[in-house]
């Protein structure tokens, strides 16, 4: 394509009418808001190391009382985004969040959607709309867009949890907001054991929010098919499952998409190139990240981010299989007509 008109070229006079006039022309930044073939994404390649992330939340609970932060949280943010706008890709949102022994996070609501993934501790729980979820290691819990939810601690060790939300996107459309609320009634456990494989509740099962009847998708049967994939000669690598709404097929939230992938010894994933920027989170064991041509070697309880498009290879030179977190843009994508895949480079 052929360079297009510059603003300098224009004269200071005619600028300073449009200026004036709240008129801004086109030409000058098309390729900017349309550059040719794939877009040009702000999304870095960057890694945030766990070791880095504990002491200095460990340290933010003795610095700030529960009281006054509410939620006690470290965001995860990405430079190409710039830090101050607290963003890990322009759709993901990513915290470190910690609960100490005996601490209550009070109710609340709000509308961005929000799914915690447990990284280590034992003893807190998360109510949504009066069902207690258990939190332990690995475990995924959703907290939907508009439900109540509150954390505790029952424990003697401090808990510590990813946060994931799509509150860039929900802010960037000026929907963003909470609203406080009072400690919840337990009415019951989350309801994971009504669910087995091809086995749902008929239809006298009915929640408050049909849209979302499970809220906690529990590490060790997720493990489980993992390894059971890992080991049927028939199944294509990779060995990837999807958390998806039991009673529909569909995604678990509806903007983001959460998978898991297991990743055995001494093995190398390469994954499919996709119009959806990516977040990786080591669940269990190590492994290498190859993002075009970055590299990042990561332990457990790491994470990093990969934007559209983006070449990435997953790489366990270990003699343990790794266990990794995916979050992605994907399922928001596809309700728009936007998602597409493209050939790997050679």
């Amino acid at each position: 394509m052929e360079q297009l008109a510059r603003l300098e070229d224009l004269p200071q006079t005619y600028i300073d009418h449009l200026t004036q006039s709240n008129l801004v022309p086109l030409w000058p930044s098309l390729r900017n808001v349309l550059p040719p073939k794939q877009p040009v994404p702000l999304t870095k390649a960057t890694a945030w190391h766990y070791r880095d992330i504990k002491p200095l939340l460990l340290e933010a609970g003795e610095l700030t009382p529960i009281e006054k932060a509410e939620r006690r949280v470290l965001v995860l943010a990405n430079p190409g985004h710039g830090l101050e706008n607290m963003k890990a890709t322009s759709s993901i949102y990513l915290g470190m969040q910690l609960l100490l022994p005996n601490e209550w996070a009070p109710s609340h609501r709000h509308t961005p959607n929000a799914v915690r993934l447990v990284v280590e501790g034992k003893g807190a729980f998360t109510t949504v709309e009066g069902q207690k979820c258990i939190m332990e290691h690995g475990d995924l819990i959703l907290t939907p867009s508009g439900l109540w939810h509150e954390h505790g601690h029952d424990g003697d060790e401090p808990v510590i949890w990813l946060d994931v939300l799509d509150l860039p996107l929900v802010y960037y459309m000026e929907a963003s907001y909470v609203e406080g609320g009072d400690v919840q009634q337990v009415q019951g456990t989350d309801l994971g054991h009504h669910y087995a494989k091809g086995v749902v509740p008929t239809v006298h099962f009915v929640r408050q929010n049909a849209n979302f009847p499970l809220l906690r998708y529990a590490w060790t049967d997720t493990k489980n098919v993992l390894d059971a994939l890992a080991a049927d000669a028939n199944h294509q690598a990779p060995a990837q499952v999807s958390f998806i709404n039991p009673e529909t097929g569909q995604d678990c939230q509806n903007i983001i998409g959460y998978s898991a992938i297991r990743v055995a010894p001494n093995e190398t994933v390469q994954l499919t190139r996709r119009s959806a920027a990516q977040i990786f989170h080591v669940i269990e064991g190590q492994l290498s990240i190859t993002v075009n041509s970055d590299h990042f070697d990561l332990a457990r309880s790491d994470t990093a981010c990969a934007s559209c498009f983006a070449q990435i290879d997953l790489i366990n030179r270990s003699e343990q299989p790794a266990y990794v977190f995916v979050a992605d843009e994907a399922p928001l994508q596809k309700k728009l007509g936007l998602y597409s895949t493209r050939p790997r480079s050679v």
